[in-house]
């Protein structure tokens, strides 16, 4: 039996039911958007506040472990009104899961006029997880504020999107990266579609938070994306190297061993329900112990050279750039309730520093050189702050330096906007997500809904919107913005009251900077 027969069954047998669950919802209440004509089909929206918006709207499908290919509707309406499934994936609440969930939503702006500028969202949660249905997601807010049209994309995730199979069989020479593919095609389809929805394709900015930020750092050096966007801000994620071959290649054989899969014949791997091939994701990685990584390969045919080393990819250097990161990064997935926190002293912080800076450093030297220059932190605040330096705001770090060096256009921004509803936590990873998208009340937001966090995402979204008409963030709500180099190294604080400031963690900076950075995964 063929490889595509085996995943055409593995579809039907444990997707459909995931399918029909998705779509069997109730429909949004008031009135029908008008109708949408274009390449890719007819569409029927619906009235969301001022904008108009547009859900489930299939661009792709996939048989497993191979390129996507474009999908579209025949002559009847679809009428767009409830997201699709999302990607495979472990103990999530963002709704039915399935294989098949290769599906965008676009949220049109208020305004009549038509060539609106296009800010197209890629999700995080690393390569393994997350869905732009989180209610953190919803673009209404965000294209109602600067009359954009908004667009967000699900894609496969995990082994399903990124197991590197290619030196295993042949057959499978897109695995490692299908999931880059499949945001690829989903641009694509904004390039052939999105004018009918009132966008401009000659006006798409790209953005993500965390492993969506890697997404676009990665497919801004890819090829096959070349030409598709003209912008591109990253929030919280960066890929300055992508997994070599050799070392996806052992993850690949980890991850079967566990399901008992022989890689001399894959037949079983493409016959299996996700269910069970997500069960498997708790392998032991071979490289960094813990989970198996999954994430873009360097497999020499869709990505041929790593993304900011050794410098910044050729390919990218005429899009302009936002980078973002948030003060305190590492708050936001080491919990302060936590083992790792409880406590916590400075007789054991080293010990339990050491696996979370995920670079070969002496921690004791760490510790040592963060109590003699911040004498008033406690134990939590070295763990917090060593941990988001060495580890989370490295990359960032890297690439805005890389794109300096090469005299291309890049702007830095920190939040230090923190929680409202947990105040230990400050400005943790994730924090920049309502911001952006105007989503403060959402369920998930600690921004709190008051003047101070409405003011912190007006600074962030009025930029977005910037960035996305114009190539340049700087608007009349914020003091003047100027491109990140190496003298000054501007970079725009955003809170209540957002200010520029120049090197603001010069020392942090430094101190990490005599140690090799190499991208966790890699």
């Amino acid at each position: 039996m063929s490889a595509a027969e085996l995943t055409r069954r593995a579809l039907l047998g444990s997707g459909a039911a995931t399918i029909a669950l998705g779509a069997s919802g109730l429909r949004a209440a008031g009135p029908a958007a008008p109708r949408i004509a274009c390449q890719a089909g007819r569409f029927e929206g619906v009235r969301d506040g001022t904008t108009v918006a547009y859900r489930g709207i299939r661009y792709g499908r996939a048989e497993r472990f191979c390129a996507p290919t474009p999908f579209r509707y025949g002559s009847d309406v679809h009428r767009a009104d409830q997201f699709g499934p999302v990607a495979p994936q472990s103990g999530t609440g963002y709704g039915a899961q399935s294989e098949d969930c290769l599906f965008l939503n676009i949220w049109t702006g208020p305004g009549a006029a038509r060539a609106k500028p296009v800010l197209l969202y890629i999700h995080g949660g690393a390569y393994s997880n997350g869905s732009v249905t989180d209610p953190l997601n919803d673009g209404a807010a965000l294209a109602a504020r600067g009359d954009v049209v908004v667009v967000t994309v699900n894609h496969r995730l995990n082994a399903l999107g990124y197991l590197y199979l290619a030196r295993l069989d042949p057959r499978f020479a897109d695995s490692g990266n299908a999931g880059q593919l499949d945001v690829i095609l989903a641009l694509k389809w904004v390039r052939d579609n999105i004018a009918a929805f009132g966008g401009d394709p000659n006006r798409v900015m790209v953005f993500g938070q965390s492993g969506g930020g890697a997404k676009i750092a990665t497919m801004m050096g890819m090829p096959a994306a070349r030409g598709l966007f003209q912008r591109a801000a990253t929030m919280s994620g960066q890929q300055v190297t992508a997994s070599g071959p050799l070392n996806a290649t052992a993850r690949a054989r980890a991850y079967l061993a566990k399901l008992g899969v022989d890689e001399r014949n894959l037949a079983p791997l493409l016959a299996m329900p996700p269910e069970r091939l997500v069960a498997a994701l708790d392998a032991t990685d071979p490289i960094l112990g813990g989970g198996v990584y999954f994430g873009p390969v360097l497999d020499m045919k869709w990505l041929v050279r790593h993304p900011f080393w050794p410098d910044a990819n050729p390919q990218g250097l005429g899009i302009p750039l936002i980078l973002g990161n948030v003060r305190d990064e590492t708050r936001g997935f080491i919990a302060i309730d936590g083992p790792k926190l409880k406590g916590l002293s400075w007789d054991n912080i080293a010990a339990r520093m050491a696996p979370e800076l995920r670079i070969d450093v002496l921690p004791e030297w760490v510790v040592s050189e963060y109590r003699a220059h911040f004498p008033d932190w406690s134990p939590v605040d070295v763990f917090y702050g060593a941990t988001t330096a060495g580890r989370s705001w490295r990359g960032q770090v890297i690439e805005a330096e890389a794109r300096a060096r090469a005299g291309a256009p890049a702007w830095v921004y920190q939040v230090n906007f923190g929680s409202r509803t947990d105040p230990r936590r400050g400005a943790f990873h994730t924090m920049d997500i309502p911001l952006v998208f105007g989503t403060l009340g959402a369920r998930g937001s600690q921004t709190g809904t008051g003047a101070d966090a409405r003011a912190a995402s007006q600074a962030l979204q009025d930029s977005f919107v910037a960035l996305a008409k114009t190539g340049d963030p700087n608007h009349a709500g914020l003091p003047a913005w100027p491109c990140y180099d190496l003298t000054q190294r501007a970079t725009m604080m955003i809170d209540a009251v957002s200010q520029r400031a120049d090197d603001p963690r010069r020392w942090q900076r430094e101190l990490f900077a005599r140690v090799p950075y190499i991208q966790p995964g890699s």
